[in-house]
Formats: structure tokens, sequence, C-alpha cells
């Protein structure tokens, strides 16, 4: 954990911006909940935690910083909420997702399928894709397995 937040900390000193004690309890809690897609709301209350003096403002504007120095991706899934998720930093490009539209539930797709499609609209259309995001809405495996056992319990 402390070699991201050490990268981090470099990122945003590139851009001028200091790791200030606020901002790293943000990172940390971003860290520590990497498989979550938190809210600005769920972040604050982990912060709170943590670091009671940290307002609600203080978390929104370190959230919208860190998407701006692209170290969170910001993503909203249709339901009105802006959710932020930590950019690895091996992956070229952002993971995609798999959202259930009848639990709300999020998997995640960490492999990059668009690779030739990029290559193509480089290749027809001198188009240079500098990044992706792929979110696919449907019904989850855990929702269609309780569907088949509610139909035959009727």
């Amino acid at each position: 954990m402390e070699d991201r937040i050490d990268k981090i900390k470099q990122q945003l000193q590139s851009q001028g911006y200091k790791l200030t004690p606020q901002r790293e309890a943000t990172v940390r809690v971003l860290l520590e909940n990497e498989e979550d897609h938190l809210s600005a709301e769920d972040v604050f209350m982990l912060v709170k935690e943590k670091a009671p003096e940290i307002g609600l403002a203080t978390v929104y504007r370190t959230l919208e910083l860190l998407s701006e120095l692209h170290v969170v991706e910001k993503i909203n899934f249709g339901d009105g909420v802006a959710r932020y998720d930590l950019r690895t930093d091996t992956a070229k490009h952002h993971h995609h997702h798999l959202i259930c539209v009848q639990c709300g539930s999020m998997d995640e797709i960490r492999e990059d399928w668009l690779g030739p499609l990029e290559e193509k609209l480089e290749n027809e259309f001198n188009f240079s894709v500098i990044d992706h995001r792929l979110d696919f809405h449907g019904i989850c495996y855990r929702c269609r397995e309780k569907n088949k056992t509610d139909s035959k319990a009727e």
C-alpha cells in the first residue's frame, strides 16, 4: 500500500499539488476498499472513522482532484450516484463492469478486449484512443439463479 501512496504522491507533486493528510486519508480509504465502488458519501463515512476532523466538502474536493489527475476514475452506473474507482498501475485502460439491473451488483472484467477495435479505429479513422470504458447492463448470475429457484418453488 505504501508504494501506491508514494506513486500517488508523485503524481500529485508532478502537477503542483501536495499529498495533504486529508488527501492521504482519502487515498488510504480508496486503497483499503479497492474492490468496492465507493460513492463520495461512502468514502466520507470511512474517512471520518480515521480522521473525524475531515469534512464532506474536503472529501468531495479530494475525489474531484484525484479524478482530474486520473488517479481515480469517476463512474456512474446509471443510478445518479458518482462512484470512484482507483486506476491500477499496470492497466493501460480501465477495467469494465457488469451491472445487474435487478440487484445493483457490479462485477468487473479486468481484461481489455477492445485492443483490436482500437487498432481498427487508428488504422481506418486515424483516431488515437486514449482511454475507454465499457459497461454491460443485464441480470447477474446470482439473480438468474435466484429467479430459477423462485420459479421452481411456485
